[in-house]
């Protein structure tokens, strides 16, 4: 093993964190097999030194990374040491569980919306963004990447975004965040430089980035007195999520996220499953017997 993480060194270049991380996996497979040498192992070997560490309270991510690092070593082997087969290469780690994404109850959404902001017309700018995030559940990259000719749209109640890969969908917005766009193109030409085609400005006059854009959020709801972190895809989340919860149909949502895969929504019939559960464990007087019992 040595050997491999000096080839790794000398000819691969690999970053000193990245030698330490193959060192502590590698020093994890030795330990698992008990002194054998690498090369007398085999697939079945593999997959028990996986159960196992799953066993040890490992998660799947972690089991997944040293997995990568066990392959790359018998990769090596095979091509500089003779060895038969990499007995790595078919196994996969447990199935790590799905991180929820973090979406803002209603009330929570309309605090942030409805607080009130006394930056001139910076807030006027921003409670138009804001309102457009949770109205039609565009990506920070959709946002941001708005132009001064979505204006004409506004009158049918839609806009038209460019999403991943460069498709086009058109969204609807609702009535709030039409109401805020057109203050904001009432007060934008006294911040935007002559030509520029933006729709959001920075001070500056020019397009507003994305790291702008989510400072600009923090600060919103540190003031609204959330206490929570909020970014501009947990407006996009907690669109989603409420109109799940309100509608029940998964192929509308879909089709307004942009989302390719309806594998890539039913992550919200989850969101919306914690919510009735919630409710069902506070309103049902069936549930209510565990805490009784205790």
């Amino acid at each position: 093993m040595t050997a491999y993480l000096d080839w790794l060194d000398s000819q691969r270049r690999a970053a000193r964190l990245t030698l330490e991380n193959y060192r502590r996996d590698l020093a994890a497979l030795q330990r698992l097999a008990g002194g054998r040498p690498p090369e007398t192992l085999g697939a079945h070997d593999i997959r028990v030194f996986v159960a196992r560490l799953h066993g040890e309270g490992l998660g799947g991510r972690s089991i997944a990374r040293r997995l990568s690092a066990w392959r790359g070593l018998f990769r090596w082997l095979v091509r500089h040491r003779g060895l038969a087969a990499n007995p790595a290469e078919g196994v996969r780690s447990p199935r790590a569980p799905r991180r929820l994404p973090k979406a803002l109850s209603p009330d929570q959404a309309q605090m942030l919306l409805d607080a009130d902001a006394d930056d001139g017309v910076l807030a006027v700018r921003d409670r138009a963004m804001f309102e457009l995030f949770y109205s039609s559940g565009l990506r920070l990259a959709e946002l941001a990447g708005l132009n001064l000719s979505l204006a004409a749209d506004l009158e049918e109640g839609l806009i038209t975004v460019t999403g991943k890969r460069g498709k086009t969908r058109s969204v609807p917005v609702g009535g709030k965040a039409v109401a805020a766009l057109r203050e904001w193109l009432v007060q934008r030409p006294a911040m935007a430089m002559a030509g520029e085609q933006a729709l959001f400005v920075s001070r500056r006059g020019a397009r507003l980035g994305a790291g702008a854009i989510r400072s600009r959020l923090a600060r919103w709801a540190r003031e609204a007195g959330l206490g929570v972190h909020v970014h501009p895809h947990m407006l996009r989340h907690s669109f989603a999520s409420h109109l799940l919860q309100s509608s029940g149909d998964l192929r509308a949502v879909q089709e307004l996220l942009g989302h390719a895969s309806i594998q890539s929504t039913q992550v919200y019939t989850h969101l919306d499953f914690q919510h009735l559960a919630k409710v069902y464990d506070a309103a049902h007087p069936r549930a209510r017997r565990r805490d009784q019992g205790k």
